[in-house]
């Protein structure tokens, strides 16, 4: 029975291609299902893949193969929490090596416009430090970054 709650995201024609890719390279996410159309649609043709039900990190989604009218936007991430830098490394390569951009405090976007935050959790932690001064030099740290340096921050954190 699918899920009662979903994520929707729309693609131009790659939804397959995407959820491939997210079902390799995440654990706990697969390709769940694969839906064409029944009849022509405004940015398909019956028997294209209109839908594709996916799981990223345990996460149900659907991918839309709508058409080019609404591109992804950093309005919404996908947020991982990584445990340490070869962690956080592999994600991050994984999807700028794929065709995907660079952003910065660990935001990066996939080739399909899709935006992930490689978060490790020593920063989350690091930034919510009780100590206001320790908190702020996490914070200023990771504002010079793009892809998160664990090192550079446990370093901000103790430094007095």
């Amino acid at each position: 029975m699918p899920s009662k709650n979903t994520l929707c995201l729309w693609y131009n024609g790659t939804a397959e291609e995407a959820a491939n890719f997210y079902a390799k390279t995440f654990p706990n996410s697969s390709v769940d299902a694969i839906h064409k159309a029944p009849g022509d649609y405004p940015s398909g043709k019956q028997g294209d893949v209109l839908t594709v039900e996916f799981t990223v990190m345990g996460l149900p989604c659907l991918g839309l193969n709508g058409g080019p009218i609404f591109p992804q936007t950093e309005a919404f991430s996908f947020q991982v929490a990584t445990d340490d830098q070869a962690e956080t490394d592999r994600y991050w390569h994984a999807i700028i090596d794929n065709g995907g951009q660079a952003s910065a405090c660990g935001w990066c976007k996939d080739k399909w416009g899709v935006s992930w935050q490689i978060t490790p959790r020593a920063l989350t932690q690091a930034i919510a430090h009780p100590d206001a001064a320790t908190a702020k030099r996490a914070f200023d740290a990771m504002m010079s970054m793009a892809k998160i340096d664990i090192a550079a921050i446990e370093a901000a954190v103790k430094k007095t």
